[in-house]
Order: structure tokens, then C-alpha cells, then sequence
């Protein structure tokens, strides 16, 4: 369904967020009035109404560094954009207590979203209204041991989100694009066993992809987990591309020329990773965190790796709780140099600046793939409420005269006297990102967040826009979740 005018659906989700009485209910069954959220709890069975919804208005300046012509051939894009985008996601789970041992339970939940004016992404004046979630699921404890499945729609994440946790697609004809409220698999088939710190989930999944851009993706797996402590953990995620209509692109030889698209590509990729998470041994404030991953398809000749190592210190015994973070992420590229195909596929990973992305302005422009990135944050919490964040990412190419995405930065340029067309970066250095971010929780169900971004082109990103601009951008958004 295709919303035509979004301000009065946001004006109505906000009014309910900020008056959730709505749900209460007047015959006494709500659990004692003390959530007023909860519809139904009697006699094993409770019933809970859900309610996001949010708001966001977002301005760029020099997007995509100006690209647009000379990569993509645009000339009426306008790099300069302001628009609003809004969603609500009303929702309802239910758990029913069946004997001492056994739980019946389930959740419905939508997403109506849209964007007013025109994004980043040339899209603009749209929305969507789709299913979000739709499982059923069945939990059984066995002394120690709890069995859990569930089928439907619903969100899942494995390990830290590195290859499986996106699970849905915003932007575009569904809108919110920056906010991206669709979190959950079009279908998920989970089955889990626990025990102690010990997990292990096997996954199906179909990702909810646009139909703007729907390769009929389907993958399968295992995580495997063991907690050993609330801040340690280690794991392993592994798993096979079962179908997919996603195309790769292949650096031409030498990088001379202009790639090769093959398409399928992903069909029948085989991905593992293994990360891990632990405080340091004499130091109970500081941590360390390390992902590696490695993926392979026999059918296209493809062997490709990506990894990232994390180590961090919490004042917290200081009033501001200062927290510092260094990190080093890379994705490996296709060598130009080589026949077989080395470059990283990230799937469906998690890509806000907190998780998986690769800078911040750059993230919408390089996916996790033929990228490196050497990341420092630094947050403190002058109060209960507020948490300001900065982060710093300064971003390079694995592999020079190969594809990164978006956009395969193939032009022509003069090689030997000859007029040739080359594909990606002729440097390493992409870009230095700067993020600076303000978060008030102003109250335990509404939450205003606001930050501004820059991008500085490197040598990289000259190398194809010569006289590449800075590239800034900032927003403000308001979410309520109950």
C-alpha cells in the first residue's frame, strides 16, 4: 500500500506514544495497571500491544562527494538535499503458559513509513505500509535445557551482526530511508537449543528486500555461542547462499577495462564466521573483540576473507563515564592481478556507525566490500540522560583498479598515450569521516537524537572526481518505543 500523505499517520503515532493509556483496559485485566501496554494477563496467557514510531528531518550537502556525473553519467542530480521521513510500527505479541514447562507464543507487527521531499538517493514523495513480523513460535524447558522454534516473519541476528542481522530493506518506494525501521526477515525458520552459556540456533531465512531490488535471496545456517560471563562471548556462524539472483562484479585484468558482471554470482556462497568478546585479564574495564570471516563458492572460483579486531577502555568510576574505542575492519577486494574472485561479500550486515559500517557518509557509497578502515570512537554521558559520541574512520581501498561499491568509479583515463577505460581507485586513501552525535533520553519511552557528519576525499576518491567537495550532512529525529 502506497501512502500518499504521511503527516497525519505521524501525527496519530505520536499522540498514541505519548498517551499509551490507550491500551489499558477497563475490566481489570491489565497485570495491576503496571504497564499499560499489557492488553490481557490471565490464566497463563498475556497479550501486549506494541507501539515505534518516529521522525527525522535530514539535510546533505555535496552528496556523494559530487560523483553523480562523473561516475553515473547524472547531470540533473541535485547534490544537495533536504527532506522528512516518518514511520510507525504498531505491533501485538502473545505468550500462553501451557503447563509448568511449555510456552505457546507469537507477534504481528507492520511498518507504515514515507519520506516528504527528495532523499539521497533521488527517491522522495513515497511510502510503504508492509508486514514487519508474523511468527509463531513453541518454548520448551527440559530441566536445563530449553528448546525453542519458531516460524514467520521475525527479526534475527547472528553473532555481532557481521553477515546476518539486516533483515529487511527501507528507502526507496518504501521510504525512511536513514531511520530504516524494517529490521525483520520476510520469512525466518529458527530452531534453538540452550543450555547454561551455551546457544545454538539453525536458521532459514528470506530477506525482505525492496521490490525495487528483490534477487530472491535465500540462506541457511547455524550460530553456535557460549557465554561465558555477560561481557564475554564466543562463537561461530556458518552457512550457504541457497538461492540468489545477486550479481557480482569482476575487476577486468590488470584493472584495465571495465568489469564483468556475473550474474547469480552469490548463489551458493558458503560463509563462516567466527568472533569473540572478552575483558582483559587484569583490566576489568577494558575488552578486546575480534570477527573473522571467510567465504568461498567453488562454482565461480571465489575465495575471499574479511576481519575486524577491537580493543576499548570504560572510566567507569568517573562521573562522565568516558568510553574509548580503537578498531581496524577490512573486506577484501578482487585483485585485478588473479583470475579467481576475491571480493568479500557482506551479506545482510548491520550498518549503522555503532555496528558494522564503514564510516559514516562513506557507508552509503562503499559497501563492506574491497574497504579498509581504521575506526576511533569516543562517547561520555555528562548525565543518566545524555550520551555524546564522536567517531572518526579514516577509509582506503584493499585493492586498487577494482570494483567498490556503489558504483564501479569505471572511467576513461590516458594510459601510455591511450585513451582506456580503468575501474576503482588508483590510491588507497577513500576518505576520513567525522561523526559527532547527541543522544537525550528524555524519557523512558522517547528518545531525541541529532548529530552531524563530514566527509574529507582522500587521494582514492580524486583519483576519479579531481576536485571532490567535502561532503556534510546532519539530522535530528524523535523515536517513541512502548
Amino acid at each position: 500500500m502506497r501512502i500518499r500523505s504521511g503527516f497525519p499517520v505521524l501525527a496519530a503515532a505520536l499522540a498514541l506514544a505519548a498517551s499509551p493509556t490507550w491500551a489499558a483496559q477497563e475490566d481489570g485485566q491489565n497485570a495491576a495497571g503496571d504497564d499499560p501496554m499489557v492488553l490481557y494477563d490471565k490464566d497463563g496467557t498475556t497479550l501486549r500491544a506494541h507501539l515505534q514510531a518516529g521522525g527525522n528531518l535530514v539535510a546533505e550537502h555535496n552528496l556523494f562527494w559530487r560523483f553523480a556525473e562523473t561516475v553515473a553519467g547524472v547531470t540533473d542530480f541535485d547534490p544537495n538535499a533536504e527532506w522528512f521521513e516518518a514511520y510507525v510500527k504498531p505491533g501485538l505479541t502473545f505468550e500462553r503458559r501451557v503447563g509448568e514447562r511449555a510456552t505457546f507464543y507469537g507477534g504481528l507487527s507492520a511498518v507504515a513509513s514515507m519520506t516528504v521531499g527528495t532523499d539521497a538517493f533521488d527517491a522522495g514523495d513515497t511510502g510503504r505500509a508492509t508486514l514487519e513480523e508474523g511468527y509463531l513460535g513453541w518454548r520448551y524447558k527440559a530441566d536445563e535445557t530449553t528448546f525453542d522454534v519458531s516460524v514467520g516473519p521475525r527479526v534475527f541476528k547472528a553473532g555481532t551482526g557481521m553477515l546476518i542481522e539486516a533483515g529487511g530493506s527501507s528507502g526507496f518506494s518504501r521510504g525512511a530511508l536513514k531511520l530504516g525501521p524494517r529490521k525483520a526477515w520476510a520469512f525466518a525458520a529458527l530452531g534453538e537449543v540452550s543450555r547454561g552459556g551455551f546457544k545454538g540456533t539453525a536458521f532459514y531465512l528470506d530477506p525482505n528486500e525492496s521490490p525495487d531490488n528483490d534477487s530472491h535471496n535465500r540462506l541457511a545456517g547455524v550460530d553456535l555461542r557460549y557465554d561465558t560471563n555477560p561481557n564475554a562471548v564466543i562463537g561461530l556462524t556458518a552457512g550457504k547462499v541457497l538461492e540468489s539472483e545477486s550479481p557480482y562484479p569482476k575487476a577486468p585484468p590488470g584493472g584495465i577495462g571495465v568489469p564483468s558482471i556475473i550474474p547469480g554470482a552469490r548463489d551458493g556462497l558458503q560463509f563462516a564466521n567466527l568472533y569473540i568478546r572478552s575483558p582483559l585479564r587484569g583490566a576489568p574495564n577494558a575488552f578486546m573483540a575480534a570477527d573473522l570471516a571467510v567465504e568461498r563458492n567453488d562454482r565461480i572460483d571465489l575465495r575471499a576473507w574479511a576481519g575486524r579486531v577491537q580493543i576499548g577502555y570504560a572510566f567507569a568510576e568517573h562521573r562522565w563515564k568516558p568510553t574509548f574505542t580503537l578498531g581496524y575492519q577490512t573486506f577484501s577486494g578482487d585483485d585485478p592481478d588473479t583470475p579467481r574472485l576475491e571480493r568479500f561479500d557482506p551479506l545482510y550486515y548491520e550498518g549503522n556507525p555503532s555496528a558494522w559500517s564503514t564510516g559514516t557518509k562513506s557507508s552509503m557509497v562503499f559497501i563492506n566490500s574491497n574497504v579498509n578502515s581504521w575506526q576511533v570512537a569516543v562517547s561520555v554521558a555528562p548525565t543518566p540522560q545524555d550520551t555524546l559520541t564522536a567517531r572518526l574512520h579514516r577509509i582506503e581501498a584493499d585493492q586498487l583498479r577494482s570494483p567498490i561499491q556503489f558504483g564501479q568509479a569505471t572511467r576513461v583515463t590516458v594510459q601510455n598515450g591511450v585513451n582506456s577505460p580503468i575501474t576503482g581507485v588508483t590510491r588507497h586513501h577513500l576518505s576520513d569521516d567525522l561523526y559527532v552525535e547527541y543522544f537525550r533520553a528524555i524519557s523512558a519511552n522517547l528518545y531525541l537524537t541529532t548529530g552531524f557528519s563530514v566527509s574529507v576525499p582522500g587521494a582514492g576518491t580524486k583519483s576519479i572526481v579531481e576536485d571532490a567537495p567535502v561532503w556534510a550532512g546532519a539530522y535530528v529525529n524523535l523515536i517513541a518505543n512502548y
